[in-house]
């Protein structure tokens, strides 16, 4: 049973503010009779204040931690023999840059359980920042769209728009972009006589940016309705796989279980849509057996308005080909011209401005942190009343939990074996 939970500090960056779990529901857990300790930070959305009158501890060795939480990867240096440790690890698609960190976990026997493989039956995640990584990355989209509009010479309503992270929280940011709509319905929409945003995905991050999007003066259109293009239409439009690839076969139907289990039979047709968006939002889970969405020999042959990618799901040289690398909040966009195949800090430049901040969710820190410890909580009294001495079949582990074990007591469980060659 864990007595004692440790939360490390994040120090990835000077961006990334958030906690695993929240003062008030530390109070909670103390409650309980479980001791929460917690490292200082100068940074957090929190105070060290706030979770000493939480009844925390606040303190920089964590030794004497049972159970080691926090929210991004934690360092070789941190990583502690025998103990189970929980976190995003960044692991399960076998990314290289965290193969040394997952081989020092097997190494010092200890357990690693991963938020991302908390899922239910159906293999849905439980826990996750998702929706807002699309509310601070619609919020960002349409600052951005404002700030390249301007460089072209068009002021619009979106320049009054701020970045997510300029916001108190999410109600504030929510409230400009209803300024926005004010204006819009006012005055009109002036040099712009057309507006589509294409936001391909349907998921929880998608779900995050509707909820921006939505408050905008838009028509929401269906994938069919996009190469119509008529002058006065403002809209969004949504996408499933189905309107994103279709069969090599002419003749065979699309079917959405075969597109994931045998992807090589399928092509990419977003492609088609190019040439009517001026705002794509992309929130699509990509790995490289699919199709990319916009390739960059795409960019330089079609022509086309897009004005701004914003690539949240930001997969380096993925699903966006021209998302060449990742981004913060202190620099968060590049412009990528496809003829040259450069790209360019900043808002100026010729091509088309790419939004890739990959940790936007760190951008609304206090409202993340809250709503991500509210679901953990959930779970929390259950993982410290486990066995983590046993086998993972008997620790009285909640099944979710289980499917998270990504190392058991130094071994690779057996959903994640594959991963044996790459630590090698």
């Amino acid at each position: 049973m864990i007595k004692t939970i440790g939360i490390r500090r994040e120090d990835k960056n000077c961006w990334e503010k958030r906690v695993p779990i929240v003062p008030s529901d530390v109070a909670k857990l103390v409650q309980q009779g479980i001791a929460v300790q917690i490292q200082p930070s100068s940074i957090r959305c929190f105070t060290d204040q706030e979770f000493i009158d939480a009844g925390a501890t606040v303190i920089e060795d964590l030794h004497e931690a049972e159970f080691l939480l926090s929210v991004k990867e934690m360092p070789i240096s941190f990583i502690q023999a025998n103990k189970p440790h929980l976190f995003f690890s960044h692991t399960i698609k076998a990314q290289p840059y965290n193969m040394d960190m997952l081989r020092h976990i097997v190494q010092q026997k200890a357990t690693l359980l991963d938020y991302e493989r908390i899922v239910n039956e159906k293999n849905q995640r439980l826990i996750a920042f998702g929706r807002f990584a699309g509310l601070a990355g619609a919020i960002d989209a349409l600052h951005f769209l404002g700030q390249r509009w301007k460089v072209q010479g068009k002021d619009t309503p979106f320049l009054q728009v701020k970045t997510a992270h300029e916001y108190e929280n999410v109600e504030e940011a929510k409230q400009s972009i209803q300024n926005v709509t004010q204006t819009l319905q006012q005055n009109g929409w002036g040099e712009i006589d057309r507006f589509l945003i294409v936001i391909p995905g349907y998921g929880n991050v998608s779900k995050g940016v509707q909820e921006i999007i939505s408050l905008l003066p838009l028509e929401k259109i269906s994938a069919s309705d996009i190469a119509a293009d008529p002058v006065g239409r403002y809209a969004y439009a949504i996408l499933e796989e189905k309107d994103m690839v279709e069969p090599k076969d002419p003749n065979q139907p699309f079917v959405l279980s075969e597109y994931y289990t045998q992807p090589e039979k399928y092509k990419g047709k977003f492609n088609t849509y190019l040439p009517y968006i001026d705002l794509l939002i992309n929130t699509i889970y990509w790995e490289e057996k699919y199709p990319r969405l916009v390739t960059i020999h795409d960019l330089e042959t079609i022509s086309t308005k897009l004005t701004v990618i914003a690539d949240i799901s930001c997969d380096v040289n993925g699903s966006i080909e021209c998302t060449i690398k990742s981004t913060d909040p202190g620099n968060p966009c590049f412009v990528y011209n496809a003829k040259t195949k450069t790209a360019q800090d900043g808002i100026q430049g010729e091509g088309v401005l790419v939004l890739a901040v990959d940790i936007l969710p760190a951008e609304f820190s206090k409202d993340a942190s809250e709503y991500f410890s509210q679901i953990l909580m959930t779970f929390l009294p259950d993982i410290c009343k486990a066995d983590f001495l046993k086998t993972l079949d008997e620790s009285n582990l909640p099944d979710p939990i289980k499917t998270a074990a990504i190392v058991w007591q130094g071994k690779l469980t057996p959903n994640y074996q594959y991963l044996e060659s790459h630590i090698q």
